[in-house]
């Protein structure tokens, strides 16, 4: 397989600006020409391996961070954008898409949040014309997407927020009892804590707060952690909202719900502890729950979000879905994007852990642009607490990029070598470029279909 070029102009240009070097100096102190780094900051040529190695010994830069910006993120997005049949044929070539995302990606969060605004205003019209009618209504952007969007493109990691975590439950370098610690540090502050037969997993009125005893104990650790969260860390919390700068008082409420449920992650599996027990273990999901005393989800997305600066875990991929197979969580460390409109790929083992139940599935996939990733999938289930309340049914999956994958235990007798043992797998039907999915619903978008009303094969159109 060919070697991807690195283009990271906008990169470039960042860190030339955040140091604030003219490109002359710049281009002197890479030992390259002042041409050559001008034709490289517009992503006229890729980046050179003499120049990445003069970044990371000139300057210190982590030179992961040159290929982990938001450009593979925004072309994904803008693809699926783009599938909606309102472009028809407009859209454009791949290559187009690259380019922009290079060097316009503020071009390409104004399309996407554009396009975001005509879907809202669409589904409006189809179900609430009536509520639309009335003067003063406006088409604004979901809150519950502009949140989500906030983490996705901050590769979920928060590091202030991470920091104060790790440093309240591991004030001296040892990692305390999370339940323990919250509870001193609540009371501390004149809250009085109890674990009562409630609905509610988490309930506070004025001085008193209230936890589910249904609740299981890495539930109940993370419940009285955020709640540490909004009273001891609301300063930090405000600030990050001040910088996210959410366009609506609804998103940034969500958002330091948010924040504060990163908070309580965070600092039930501090980033240093956990991930010397992760590289430990080799990602053993089961015994990092065991260790920190966290639930299986709680743990795998905890591992998607180690990308601290200097110290950064394997890039892996996390996702939740319901049993329609709607997404409810999602991020990704990694070149696999999901699809942020409608479901995941039917070939995906997320959707068939809720089949096996308390079973971990494992799956070598490859995606259409030759990439493979090792899946591990399996069914996730939150009781209510009572014969009469419901269940709650989730799928998650965690992944990683296969040259990462000796990293991991469940890797072992796996055949990563073989081709033939790669499930073909996609975003979703309208960006995906197979010709020979049985489990195709509808066209890819870029490619001419041909009809012979005498011949039926796998799909009722070849795809050309």
């Amino acid at each position: 397989m060919a070697t991807q070029k690195l283009y990271a102009g906008v990169k470039l240009r960042e860190t030339r600006t955040r140091l604030g070097l003219t490109q002359k100096s710049f281009a002197e102190r890479l030992g390259v020409s002042l041409p050559y780094l001008n034709q490289m900051e517009n992503n006229h040529r890729p980046v050179s391996a003499a120049v990445v190695l003069a970044l990371a010994g000139e300057f210190g830069l982590d030179v992961t961070e040159l290929s982990a910006g938001d450009a593979e993120r925004l072309v994904s997005d803008m693809r699926e954008a783009l599938a909606d049949p309102i472009f028809a044929d407009a859209a454009p070539p791949l290559a187009d898409l690259r380019l922009t995302a290079s060097n316009a990606p503020a071009l390409a969060r104004a399309f996407l949040e554009m396009h975001r605004s005509y879907r809202q205003a669409h589904e409006r019209l189809a179900s609430l014309d009536e509520a639309l009618g009335r003067e003063g209504a406006q088409t604004v952007v979901s809150p519950w997407e502009e949140v989500r969007d906030f983490f996705h493109y901050c590769d979920n990691y928060i590091d202030a927020v991470d920091r104060a975590a790790e440093h309240f439950i591991s004030p001296n370098g040892k990692v305390l009892d999370p339940i323990a610690r919250a509870t001193e540090a609540l009371r501390a502050r004149g809250i009085e804590v109890q674990f009562a037969e409630t609905t509610d997993l988490r309930q506070r009125a004025g001085n008193v707060l209230r936890i589910g005893a249904h609740a299981g104990r890495a539930t109940q650790a993370f419940q009285l952690l955020h709640q540490v969260a909004l009273i001891s860390q609301n300063d930090l919390l405000e600030a990050t909202l001040d910088l996210a700068r959410f366009q609506s008082e609804t998103a940034r409420s969500i958002a330091k719900i948010g924040l504060a449920n990163y908070f309580a992650g965070a600092a039930l599996l501090p980033y240093r502890a956990f991930l010397e027990a992760a590289q430990e273990t080799r990602h053993d999901l089961e015994r990092l729950a065991d260790i920190f005393g966290a639930s299986i989800e709680q743990v795998a997305h905890r591992l998607s979000t180690l990308q601290r600066p200097g110290a950064k875990g394997i890039p892996f991929f996390f996702v939740r879905v319901d049993q329609a197979g709607t997404i409810t969580k999602r991020h990704s460390a990694t070149r696999l994007q999901f699809a942020r409109f409608g479901g995941a790929c039917p070939l995906w083992n997320v959707h068939q852990a809720f089949e096996t139940p308390t079973k971990f599935l494992r799956q070598l996939a490859e995606t259409p642009d030759g990439v493979r990733y090792l899946c591990l999938a399996r069914d996730v289930s939150k009781p209510g607490g009572s014969f009469t309340a419901p269940v709650r049914r989730y799928a998650i999956c965690l992944g990683c990029e296969v040259s990462h994958a000796r990293g991991l235990v469940y890797a072992d007798d796996m055949e990563l070598n073989t081709p033939k043992a790669y499930q073909p797998i996609g975003i979703s039907c309208r960006i995906c470029e197979r010709k020979d999915c049985h489990q195709r619903s509808v066209p890819p978008l870029e490619r001419r279909l041909s009809v012979d009303p005498n011949r039926r094969g796998l799909l009722p159109y070849d795809i050309d």
